[in-house]
């Protein structure tokens, strides 16, 4: 499929949303640039990734609908597909307010964390068990450090 281009980039492979709440993510341009930079690094393409921005409740009714999981969490990961990349990528905006203060970070910080970590899954990265959850934390700290 051939993409519209602007300045040489593709544009609508990324895109973001909210749900339940009013958040806008600011520079959405260089969001873009990394995710495809994070997604390419590993080896992939993006042929469609939405980022959906939400709240606790509205990420609580995914989890107990599509995982069977009755637990708040900060981010779920929908892969469509692995060659190219394609999926959906809930994040509870709520959550990664805690999560900052939690781990003594700025929100930015946290955020830029689990939009990387929802790539890094689609990407084939795991975090379920110690091993895993290192491996994960090193490629999102690898990866934060590469953003503007």
């Amino acid at each position: 499929m051939d993409w519209p281009k602007i300045s040489g980039k593709y544009q609508n492979l990324i895109s973001f949303y909210s749900e339940e709440l009013d958040f806008q993510l600011a520079d959405q341009h260089l969001f873009e640039d990394w995710l495809q930079q994070i997604a390419k690094s590993e080896g992939h393409e993006i042929e469609s990734l939405s980022y959906i921005f939400c709240t606790d409740d509205f990420l609580l009714k995914k989890n107990q609908e599509y995982l069977d999981h009755n637990t708040l969490t900060d981010i779920i990961t929908f892969q469509y597909s692995d060659s190219p990349l394609s999926g959906d990528v809930f994040i509870s905006i709520e959550r990664v307010e805690e999560n900052a203060k939690k781990y003594d970070v700025d929100f930015m910080h946290e955020l830029k964390r689990v939009m990387a970590h929802g790539v890094l899954h689609l990407c084939g990265y795991k975090d379920k068990t110690d091993e895993e959850k290192k491996v994960m934390r090193k490629k999102e700290d690898h990866y934060i450090q590469q953003v503007y």
